[in-house]
């Protein structure tokens, strides 16, 4: 019988010209990027899967050609203002590398805009987060942690849900709340879990923000947003 450290998620920030596609970033005004998958190949490369949305995609792929943290990059799939690239990265990868392979982490979501990259990562255990956070320290690379919540051994703890707000939306999913039409009243069901009416509305809404946050929002700001700061909306 033993015992093991509890699995975390660290929430992080990275500045623009620490990570990969940092003069893509820097040259172009309108630009969101996620990461859909990412894994490392070996020390010097990185492989994403990524999306990129910006108002033009000829001087895009003109600034990824140029970019020397870019070693190739190909246009797979296009969806609306998206475009879905499969791209090797060779530099400025030192960190995510390090958790990938040293720490045996996992990159949950991760995106990329103006105002830098964030990070959502899957540690298997506090040493983990510890030992990135030296390893960026000793190499002078920007480590700005933001939040910081244990897995608990439960999915809920997966997208920062706290127990009573994953027991809800699993038993309103369940009870039909959210099917068209309804099979389900609030009242009815705040009846079944015990609280008030208006309780289970704030507590629906708060899960809901959460979970529109950490699994459907990967990146802090979508793409209008980015377009009304640059004043193009």
């Amino acid at each position: 019988m033993y015992e093991t450290d509890m699995a975390i998620i660290t929430e992080f920030d990275i500045p623009v010209t620490e990570f990969a596609l940092a003069e893509v970033m820097r040259e172009t005004v309108i630009l969101q990027v996620e990461i859909e998958r990412l894994v490392a190949h070996d020390y010097g490369k990185l492989m994403p899967f990524t999306w990129i949305t910006t108002e033009d995609f000829e001087t895009m792929d003109e600034l990824l050609a140029s970019d020397d943290t870019v070693d190739r990059f190909r246009n797979v799939s296009e969806l609306d203002e998206f475009r879905l690239y499969r791209m090797e990265w060779v530099d400025h990868i030192e960190m995510i590398v390090h958790i990938l392979l040293e720490e045996d982490g996992a990159i949950l979501s991760a995106s990329g805009g103006d105002d830098g990259w964030h990070f959502r990562v899957l540690f298997p255990d506090r040493r983990a987060l510890s030992e990135t956070y030296e390893f960026a320290t000793d190499s002078d690379l920007t480590f700005d942690v933001k939040k910081v919540y244990e897995m608990e051994n439960e999915r809920r703890g997966r997208f920062g849900l706290s127990k009573n707000q994953y027991e809800t939306l699993e038993l309103a999913t369940k009870r039909g709340y959210f099917e068209v039409p309804r099979t389900i009243t609030i009242d009815d069901l705040a009846e079944e879990i015990g609280i008030t009416h208006q309780s289970l509305s704030e507590r629906l809404r708060r899960a809901q923000q959460t979970l529109n946050e950490n699994a459907i929002l990967i990146g802090r700001d979508d793409y209008d947003s980015i377009q009304e700061r640059a004043g193009t909306s």
